[in-house]
């Protein structure tokens, strides 16, 4: 099976944002005749919102989007992401995000990479440690970078530095989840918006280590809200019922994207990856 896949978290109603993309990795899963799955990112409860997810895949029903098999929960597979970290080398570390950030970086890392500074304790050091706080378990990454081609960015080259698989209170961080859900539901295409285009390399060089093929990329530009930032709640009536309901929504979305037609099935007629815009849209408000 080969397959595409939108994968919302609940942390609230869905924007035109995030209906757009979702949109969108509908048409290019449909276009290329893929199944399209649906998976629910919920393995953060302090971000998840009562009733979110059925409001979320309402909507999503209600533009006319449909997926195939059951919807897919992350908090029901920490089974598979415990499994997948023993086949991984990874270390426990101790440091807060305000350590990190005062710690001196390596030449030429990116700003915020981890510096590996619990990278090569001694068992006595790990063992004082670990009476201070939890520990967060970490990659030990064997590569500096990794490179993933994008149908709409090209190549891209980004930096792999030693990224949390697994938070301090037991939490299995999104980049492990992600990797490892995709490759069990045969997912070869992920079409999501272009604020997650640097975290492709290192979940592309995950998805290698443990011993799959990372999927085909497009990431699509976002919606931005009047003021020019990334959209937002605080811009106003911008989720599906603020804004009308499908009706109004879908030809604001079609029109973004130079696309014709009415529904989901109709924008399918002349969808071309290669004709969509490379910028930001601005919401009309």
């Amino acid at each position: 099976m080969t397959a595409g896949r939108y994968a919302p978290s609940p942390s609230g109603d869905l924007h035109v944002g995030n209906l757009r993309t979702a949109l969108l990795a509908w048409l290019f899963a449909r276009s290329t005749g893929r199944d399209f799955l649906m998976r629910v990112e919920d393995l953060d409860i302090g971000r998840t919102a009562d009733g979110a997810e059925a409001r979320q895949l309402a909507d999503l029903a209600a533009l006319g989007l449909d997926w195939d098999g059951d919807v897919v929960r992350q908090s029901s597979r920490t089974e598979r992401y415990a499994a997948a970290l023993e086949r991984l080398g990874v270390y426990e570390c101790y440091c807060t995000r305000r350590e990190i950030l005062a710690a001196p970086s390596a030449p030429h890392a990116p700003e915020g990479a981890y510096p590996g500074t619990c990278r090569d304790l001694t068992e006595a050091e790990r063992d004082v440690r670990r009476r201070e706080r939890p520990a967060a378990v970490r990659l030990r990454a064997t590569v500096p970078s990794f490179t993933v081609t994008d149908l709409l960015h090209g190549e891209c080259t980004g930096a792999v530095d030693d990224f949390v698989l697994r938070r301090g209170d037991g939490t299995y961080a999104y980049n492990l989840a992600v990797v490892v859900d995709d490759a069990a539901q045969g997912i070869d295409q992920v079409v999501r918006g272009d604020d997650l285009l640097s975290s492709a390399p290192r979940q592309a060089y995950l998805t290698t280590l443990l011993g799959a093929v990372p999927p085909t990329y497009a990431h699509v530009p976002m919606v931005l809200g009047p003021t020019g930032v990334r959209l937002a709640k605080r811009d106003g009536a911008v989720t599906l019922a603020e804004r009308g309901g499908p009706s109004v929504v879908l030809p604001e979305l079609a029109a973004s994207l130079g696309l014709r037609g009415s529904t989901p099935r109709e924008m399918l007629d002349g969808f071309d990856p290669a004709r969509l815009p490379r910028e930001p849209w601005t919401l009309p408000i």
